[in-house]
């Protein structure tokens, strides 16, 4: 049996808390994590997908400034 394959996972990171509109300074790109595609076995209906591209909603940015931290929404 092979051994389950091993692929780069990409991350866009923020630095720190946004203040006004995020800018590109305030994010960094990290590929150094790799993460493994090995389904569950013998479990019938199980899909692997993989993300091209992702939204951030605009009621999210809220969550991303400091005045949100230990906040309840």
């Amino acid at each position: 049996m092979a051994a389950p394959a091993m692929v780069r996972n990409m991350q866009v990171l923020f630095k720190n808390y946004i203040d006004g509109f995020p800018k590109e300074s305030d994010m960094v790109v990290s590929s150094d994590a790799t993460i493994s595609l090995k389904l569950p076995k013998n479990e019938s209906g199980v899909v692997l997908t993989k993300n091209l591209y992702l939204s951030c909603d605009p009621m999210m940015r809220n969550r991303m400034t400091e005045s949100y931290l230990g906040a309840y929404m």
